[in-house]
């Protein structure tokens, strides 16, 4: 079935990374009493930096196969997000079912180990995973409980979070000098590597297309550039050949537009998860509505893109006002 915008919203930290993650890291234990145990750990852990308890990872799931995704834009058009209503996505299809009249357009598909957002269940994927993967997908998902900002805004909150607390938790876990700790730590900043590798092939996209937008290159101009800039991302990115495009970029975009602006908040605070936490639950608080943002800009489509841009937009003048209370205070 066609996925509606609302469903779009929910790919949570699911379909990112998918195509990029990998290396040698440590395998998730398998026995049941280790890995509930563990998961406690990281729950105690997350309880430290001011998450409430979340309803997600309380069972197993009994569902053998990850879930699949598929999304499909114009190759003339460049998303903006997962959000960007030019992208149809549907859920639970065929690779070749996915592919099928795909002329003319970008397509993407992949598995998503867990749904967020809806008290997902630990999944056989995810014990199949890495354990750098599992702290992942936790401390993510457990954090899309503890706000309610735009997503283009929280997706890059909740990978901060993940990011910084990881190694801290390995650390504290198994300590400094171990295979635990080193890959993830290895794993985070990996990440983040690729996260600033996102946003630059993007903007060099966008600048691509907003030339096409002019009319100062012609279609075909187009597609040969982008191509070449594609290919140069992929190497960068670590993406498997032809598997960049407008749409899984601009789906990796949600995670990372915003990530370098609340990275700063971070360090800005002394690198301290609590006050970061505390901070973006003001910014929660405080942070206007979607109906307001419509009013003031105007708009009626509740489901529009040029929505999605003013609500992030907006929210970011909130962080960085509640930013600078919080330095007037220290």
């Amino acid at each position: 079935m066609h996925l509606n915008n609302g469903f779009a919203v929910r790919l949570g930290a699911l379909a990112l990374l998918v195509a990029v993650t990998g290396g040698c890291g440590v395998s998730v234990p398998r026995q049941e009493s280790k890995w509930t145990a563990l998961l406690e750990e990281v729950r105690a852990f997350e309880r430290r930096m001011g998450f409430r308890k979340t309803g997600n990872f309380l069972d197993l799931s009994k569902e053998e196969e990850a879930t699949s995704i598929c999304g499909r834009a114009s190759r003339f058009y460049l998303p903006y997000s997962y959000q960007d209503p030019a992208i149809q996505w549907r859920e639970s299809v065929t690779e070749e079912e996915c592919r099928k009249r795909s002329e003319g357009f970008d397509i993407y598909y992949t598995t998503v180990e867990a749904w967020g957002e809806i008290g997902t269940p630990v999944t056989p994927a995810m014990l199949d995973g890495k354990l750098d993967r599992f702290f992942y997908l936790v401390i993510h998902e457990d954090c899309h409980d503890q706000f309610d900002l735009p997503y283009g805004v929280e997706e890059a909150l909740c990978n901060v979070i993940a990011y910084k607390a990881m190694p801290v938790f390995s650390r504290e876990r198994y300590g400094a000098n171990s295979r635990e700790h080193k890959a993830v730590s290895e794993y985070a900043s990996r990440q983040e590597a690729l996260t600033r590798g996102t946003n630059a092939s993007y903007e060099q996209l966008e600048k691509l297309y907003g030339r096409y937008g002019r009319k100062e290159v012609s279609a075909e101009q187009l597609l040969r550039e982008r191509a070449a800039l594609f290919r140069k991302a992929e190497k960068a990115l670590a993406w498997r050949r032809g598997a960049l495009n407008n749409v899984s970029l601009a789906n990796d975009m949600t995670y990372s537009r915003h990530y370098p602006l609340i990275e700063s908040a971070y360090n800005a605070l002394g690198r301290d998860l609590e006050r970061t936490v505390a901070l973006f639950r003001r910014v929660d608080e405080t942070k206007p509505s979607r109906q307001a943002v419509m009013k003031r800009h105007r708009l009626t489509d509740e489901k529009s893109v040029e929505l999605i841009r003013a609500y992030e937009a907006e929210v970011v003048k909130t962080i960085e006002r509640a930013l600078a209370e919080a330095m007037k205070k220290r």
